[in-house]
This record gives structure tokens, C-alpha cells and sequence, in this order.
């Protein structure tokens, strides 16, 4: 059996890239934060050539960027790429949910219903965050568009830099679930433009949020 040291450095790129994705996700590292591949790899226990590899890899996801003479940092975001990621999000949620109504089945709306349920009894915190992101990539998978699920998937990575969920704020929360109901009510009602319409309102209530707590934090990007 080999042991850890013995891998091959691809191997090890994968999981260096997969650790600092989770960090960018759960917030241990911020817009601005300093990417030096010494200190990963230390901190990891693995070669600087592996991480060398995870941190081109973030910078092809748009994650990362890399200033000449001052290296790699995690990339910030400014006022007018906000909006315009939570533009998208809405046209390809609002998209998916559409989609959805043609083609997901009974079992996948009462499951989609029972995630809803689930969030709403976790309350906030880790969990809710969790099966939130459950029941937007369940319904994307109800969309069975493998064109837009890449599409939603390049963009999610884009929202991480935007740092935590806004589902952290109580009253964002108990919205939130509301609007997923109304999402699938339609759906249960296989009327599209009531589906498209109700994701829409959904994103764009998540975006007023986080414009909200970024002005009230004196964050808001330039």
C-alpha cells in the first residue's frame, strides 16, 4: 500500500483543490487573503508543486487572481460584478425552475417539498445552509438540462467569494422558505411563467439582502 507521500502530485492537486474551494465556501479564506504556497503546503502536509496546481486551477474557476510581484490572493469582487452574478443567477434559476415544470417528476417536487420542510425545521445555522444548497441542486437536476446545470455550476463557484449565506439572517430565512413554497406551488401547478417568475423573486430578494448587509457593514464593493 502506498502511503501519503508516495502519491502522485495530481492526486494531491485534486485534494489541495478541493480544500481550498471549502475554505473559499465556508469563509476561512476572504476576498484579499494572500495564497502562499509555502504556507499551504505546509499547512496542508503536501508539496508546493500540488498546490502550485490548485491555485492555477482557482484562477481558471475566476476565484483567484494573480498580482505580478505580490502573487496569488483570493479575488474580490466589485459593485458591478455583484449585481451582474446576481443578474445571472436570476435568468438561469429563474430558467431552471422553468424547465423543471416540463420535466420533473411527482417524486422529485414532493422531494424538493421535503428539503423545503427540512430547511424550516433546521432554523438557521450549517445545516440550513446545507440543505439549501440541496434543493437548488436538486431542482437544477429536475431541469435535466446538462447545458445549464454547467452554467449554474460555474456561476455557484463565482457566488462563493461573496462569503456567507444569506440565509444567516433570521428574517432572510424565514423568507427564503416562503419563497421556495411559492416556487413549488408552481411547479405542482405545472405553470411555467408562475415558476420562472417565483425563482426570480427569490434571487432577486437574496441580492436586496446582501446589498443590505454590505451597506450596513460599510463593505460594499467599489
Amino acid at each position: 500500500m502506498q502511503d501519503e507521500t508516495s502519491q502522485p502530485d495530481g492526486l494531491h492537486g485534486n485534494a489541495a483543490y478541493a480544500a481550498l474551494l471549502s475554505e473559499i465556501r465556508n469563509g476561512a479564506l476572504s476576498p484579499g487573503d494572500r495564497l502562499r504556497e509555502t504556507d499551504l503546503a505546509a499547512r496542508l502536509g503536501i508539496s508546493r508543486t500540488p498546490v502550485r496546481e490548485a491555485i492555477r486551477q482557482l484562477e481558471a474557476d475566476g476565484l483567484v487572481t494573480h498580482v505580478p510581484r505580490q502573487g496569488a490572493s483570493v479575488r474580490s469582487l466589485n459593485y458591478a460584478e455583484v449585481m451582474e452574478l446576481y443578474e445571472m443567477r436570476a435568468v438561469l434559476e429563474g430558467t431552471a425552475a422553468r424547465l423543471a415544470v416540463r420535466s420533473a417528476s411527482d417524486v422529485e417536487i414532493a422531494e424538493l417539498r421535503a428539503l423545503n420542510e427540512e430547511i424550516r425545521a433546521a432554523g438557521e445555522g450549517t445545516r440550513a445552509f446545507h440543505l439549501n444548497r440541496s434543493f437548488h441542486a436538486l431542482l437544477l437536476n429536475s431541469a435535466k438540462n446538462r447545458f445549464l446545470a454547467k452554467s449554474v455550476q460555474a456561476m455557484q463557484k463565482a457566488m462563493m467569494i461573496l462569503g456567507p449565506t444569506t440565509l444567516s439572517q433570521s428574517e432572510r430565512f424565514e423568507n427564503a422558505v416562503k419563497e421556495h413554497g411559492d416556487v413549488l406551488d408552481a411547479l405542482e401547478a405545472r405553470d411555467a411563467d408562475a415558476a420562472e417568475a417565483a425563482m426570480r423573486r427569490h434571487i432577486e430578494a437574496s441580492q436586496r439582502t446582501r446589498i443590505k448587509a454590505f451597506r450596513e457593514t460599510d463593505a460594499l464593493p467599489t
